[in-house]
């Protein structure tokens, strides 16, 4: 899952952020996917439907997404990838290809709380979902992943910060992601063994950071940065772009913004976005009912916090 197939491992800087990049690449996100193949392709067609964007990705044969960013773009899917919806493995297929086609560094996942479940089941009670049901060699497949460069906890941008749930407090991006990694080490050693339940559990407390679960639903303020509940954000928290909290319309409170507008899409025509990062704005671009693309520019603090 998620191995990249062929794509080339991306080292640190550029595993951790934008700067390890040459050129000043548009940054493109999306999160909370969720196995809903057919409302993720229109949300990353909104730059092609907009007159002032040049296409991320493009329809190719069979209507598979293809990349079209060249060197100009970096995607960042912001975490939890799968479960719930009905086209998992079409979603997987998709980021993969696209790791592929892209240039080395230029399409990201970051670590989801559903992505954790692939590498901690035993953790959850999640029945049947599709992070429930991978093999020993699936789950060596996505720390393969994550060891390469593909898979991160957290990616700097040019204003912000991306992670799934984000933090409270300020972090430093190579190390939280180095945290990941040490993680997925772990596992890959325990995998098929019998303690491999055991180092599960020894993950939630050896990386609270990355891994941490609080209160009953795990979503807690001392949640890590895979579980954070946005309501529990603080007023002077980093700047980020995060997801797992699920909302009508990408919305920012303080410093933070929210993505994650897929599964509520559902309910209505129109209303899937990603929000598109450039040294000097971040925007949303979003379907209408009528399928057309408005786009919706934030305004935020003028400096970084610390």
């Amino acid at each position: 899952m998620l191995s990249g197939h062929n794509a080339q491992p991306v080292a640190s800087p550029a595993r951790d952020g934008v700067d390890g990049l040459d050129g000043t690449p548009t940054i493109v996100s999306i999160s909370d996917i969720h196995g809903l193949l057919p409302e993720a392709r229109r949300a990353l067609l909104t730059l092609s439907d907009h007159p002032e964007y040049d296409p991320v990705v493009e329809s190719g044969r069979l209507r598979k997404l293809q990349w079209a960013g060249g060197d100009d773009y970096v995607l960042v899917f912001n975490g939890d990838l799968i479960d719930r919806g009905a086209h998992n493995e079409g979603v997987v297929e998709l980021v993969e290809r696209l790791v592929e086609q892209a240039p080395p560094g230029h399409v990201k996942v970051t670590f989801g709380n559903h992505e954790m479940g692939v590498l901690t089941p035993d953790v959850f009670n999640w029945h049947n979902w599709y992070s429930m049901t991978r093999s020993d060699r699936q789950r060596q497949s996505f720390i393969e992943a994550v060891a390469d460069g593909h898979v991160v906890a957290a990616y700097e941008g040019y204003n912000v910060t991306y992670a799934h749930a984000g933090r409270r407090e300020c972090y430093d991006v190579p190390e939280i992601n180095d945290e990941l990694v040490a993680g997925a080490e772990l596992i890959a050693e325990s995998i098929g063994t019998d303690t491999d339940a055991d180092v599960q559990q020894e993950l939630l407390t050896a990386y609270p950071r990355v891994f941490g679960l609080d209160g009953e639903t795990g979503r807690g303020p001392e949640a890590g940065i895979a579980w954070l509940d946005f309501e529990y954000m603080s007023s002077d928290a980093p700047r980020q772009i995060v997801g797992h909290t699920r909302q009508d319309n990408p919305i920012r409170r303080g410093n933070v913004i929210c993505q994650n507008v897929l599964r509520n899409s559902r309910q209505r025509e129109g209303g899937e976005a990603v929000l598109v990062e450039t040294p000097e704005t971040i925007a949303a671009l979003g379907r209408g009912a009528d399928g057309s693309v408005q786009e919706h520019v934030f305004s935020l603090p003028a400096e970084k916090s610390a």
